[in-house]
């Protein structure tokens, strides 16, 4: 049994195809097979069940992968120990952003990372909480940034900052004269929404006690996973929509003068930097940890008179 072996059936495992897991392990297929089938040789044991497609792996394929992981977890650690002794801030970092986040927040974040730390390659996906969770799992992302808590004992979440939602009304919205707005003030009818999996869309949906008002939506609606797009039909259309407050920073006066806060406690979201419990390169996401709170402005690092909006509905 060998590190290289591991490394292939926990690959396998990620991807359930023999092709594209050899292609991640940077290997011909037929080699990642080969040892595959030693390893399963020198266990007495069948790892996957090949007659299906995708390949899974078996009942106690799936015991030794688990294991698998984490002597490869504690074997990487050895290199970690090494590489902060020398003081080394080089390697690659692999980092999950929700999209509700990422073009608000890592612009400046990735400019002043790259300046500082030359020799680290940032590699940054945008995905659902979901798909982030998923891959934080299965070691294919170092870090994820989302929104919490999760309530998922398998990862650690270390809160970063407190972002107050603010209401976007058009001019023909009732909610235009309003100064300072509650949830009972808003109408479902005239609310633009993202798209179903992003974890955004259930914390307006808690602000607005959409389970239970018993409301129906709207006729038409129209389907996206980007806040520039509900910006955008407020804008040429109607209605309302409920946005994150880091994304006012490029609005035009006119804009501003259609944004609407809430009464206090203000309905906010907790922003977190999320890793598996037995996450490795601390060092890096340490170092990432504070290029992010450098940028954060001080009124968001206070949970202070703010109402933390659940990401489930």
């Amino acid at each position: 049994m060998t590190l290289v072996q591991l490394e292939y059936i926990v690959a396998l495992d990620t991807y359930r195809n023999f092709v594209l897991a050899a292609e991640k392990c940077f290997v011909t297929q037929p080699t990642l097979s080969m040892q595959i089938q030693k390893l399963e040789d020198s266990l007495g044991v069948k790892l996957f069940d090949r007659s299906k497609q995708p390949v899974i792996p078996t009942d106690i394929g799936l015991e030794i992968i688990e294991q698998a992981r984490i002597v490869l977890n504690e074997s990487y650690k050895l290199k970690e120990v090494i590489s902060d002794r020398k003081g080394d801030i080089k390697g690659e970092l692999k980092i999950g952003v929700i999209p509700t986040i990422a073009p608000y927040l890592l612009p400046k974040v990735i400019l002043n990372f790259m300046k500082k730390f030359p020799q680290v390659q940032l590699m940054i996906w945008e995905y659902t909480t979901e798909k982030i969770i998923q891959d934080l799992k299965n070691g294919i992302l170092d870090c994820g940034l989302l929104s919490t808590p999760l309530d998922d004992s398998s990862l650690k979440e270390i809160p970063l900052f407190y972002e107050n939602f603010v209401v976007y009304a058009s001019k023909s919205s009732n909610l235009a004269t309003k100064k300072n707005i509650t949830s009972k003030d808003i109408n479902l009818d005239e609310l633009w929404l993202l798209n179903e999996g992003h974890c955004m869309r259930n914390q307006v949906l808690n602000i607005c006690n959409y389970k239970k008002s018993g409301s129906v939506f709207k006729n038409f609606e129209y389907y996206t996973g980007s806040i520039e797009t509900l910006k955008r039909m407020v804008d040429l259309n109607s209605g309302v929509t409920i946005l994150p407050e880091l994304s006012l920073v490029d609005f035009t006066p006119r804009q501003l003068e259609r944004v609407h806060h809430f009464k206090s406690p203000e309905p906010s979201r907790e922003i977190s930097l999320v890793i598996h419990r037995n996450f490795l390169k601390r060092n890096l996401i340490n170092i990432l940890q504070n290029e992010i709170m450098d940028i954060v402005p001080k009124s968001l690092r206070s949970k202070k008179k703010k109402e933390i909006m659940e990401i489930y509905s």
